[in-house]
């Protein structure tokens, strides 16, 4: 490519762009909050997290007029907008404001360093003067207009995340896909709900939960067990490349059959849990006997290692979850399995492959199956 029609392709994404900008105070942003003219969306709420310091030393710059970064918006029609980046900000006001419908009352002002005076102060008690001053503090907000290429859209917001506390992958994939499609989103979230899952992956801990690691676990299972050709090394990005291909219909590289796909993961987590429950993906220590403990590798090469026999299995049969159940405790206990879901530098395609089959070759060599 020469460099005119490198020039040409970048003009031709810049005109596919709309933006605008405009100086709001806070007191209209919260007035169109509270008129549905400012969206913020639920799963989005579930993301603030600001300590109540960070929120009040926030304020207390406000209060000050010193500068504050810019929020990012989408136009989902005239005059009506969705937050997409300044979720802390917005929420750390709103809260302040007594507005914040999963914080009761008014944020009550603490760790204000540059005017201590201000701590133990809510709203409802500041100064007239003061809360005129707050009120009508402007900050920009950055607008991406609706005629603005949906892709487009979502790439440019999926660059975007400077909350002051930092987001677990899934939870910034579940904040910006939904500007490509939310379907398959929604669907690996309702199933990461499924019972016999959630008593397979039960180890984990509440901080991993909390992150939507589960979700991610789901996401993993699928990516794997569909796209692992595309493969090679850093899971993260593959994740996320899998999650738009999978939710943007403009490409057509991914096509799912989600009653079929639920099926399939119903069942796979219904024969996991009915074997091994949530030693499922723990390993076997020097005794021989599983420990209650998480481990990745076990749960990719586990979910998608019995993909190829799924069909076989019947689930309410007892002999054969007693068989499995006989067959992966001694694949756990196996030392080549040990050395290939051990230690640092598995996490590519070879050794992810590697331990996957191993457990297919097992299953293929079960003469009960």
């Amino acid at each position: 490519m020469d460099g005119m029609e490198l020039i040409k392709a970048v003009e031709s994404k810049i005109d596919k762009i709309r933006t605008r900008s405009l100086d709001l105070s806070f007191n209209e942003l919260l007035d169109m909050y509270e008129n549905e003219e400012l969206i913020i969306s639920p799963e989005y709420q579930r993301l603030f997290r600001w300590s109540e310091g960070s929120q009040s030393r926030f304020i207390e710059s406000l209060i000050l007029e010193m500068p504050v970064p810019p929020i990012f918006v989408i136009e989902l029609e005239e005059g009506v907008y969705e937050l997409i980046d300044g979720l802390q900000r917005i929420s750390s006001y709103l809260h302040f404001r007594g507005k914040l419908p999963e914080r009761q009352g008014f944020l009550r002002l603490i760790d204000c360093d540059i005017v201590p005076e201000l701590n133990d102060i809510t709203f409802d008690h500041l100064p007239k003067a003061l809360e005129i001053k707050l009120k009508r503090n402007f900050i920009r907000v950055e607008i991406l207009r609706k005629e603005s290429d949906q892709r487009l859209r979502y790439y440019m917001f999926k660059r975007l995340n400077t909350g002051g506390e930092n987001l677990s992958d899934q939870e910034i994939r579940n904040s910006t896909i939904r500007l490509l499609d939310d379907k398959f989103n929604n669907f690996i979230i309702d199933l990461s709900k499924n019972e016999d899952f959630k008593k397979c992956i039960d180890n984990l801990s509440e901080e991993k939960i909390e992150q939507k690691y589960d979700q991610e676990l789901v996401l993993r299972y699928f990516a794997f067990k569909n796209y692992r050709h595309k493969y090679v090394h850093d899971v993260r990005d593959f994740l996320t490349e899998y999650m738009e291909v999978a939710s943007d219909p403009q490409q057509g590289e991914v096509e799912i059959d989600y009653e079929k796909e639920r099926e399939i993961f119903k069942k796979t987590f219904k024969i996991l849990n009915k074997s091994l429950g949530n030693q499922t993906f723990s390993g076997a220590n020097k005794q021989g006997k599983l420990v209650s403990r998480f481990l990745i590798y076990h749960f990719e090469a586990f979910c998608i290692g019995i993909q190829e026999q799924i069909s076989k299995f019947n689930v309410e049969d007892a002999g054969q979850i007693e068989n499995l159940e006989k067959l992966f405790s001694e694949i756990k206990n196996d030392p080549e399995f040990k050395r290939i879901t051990t230690g640092g530098g598995k996490n590519y395609a070879k050794p992810l492959n590697e331990r996957i089959s191993f457990v297919e070759d097992r299953l293929r060599d079960a003469e009960w199956i």
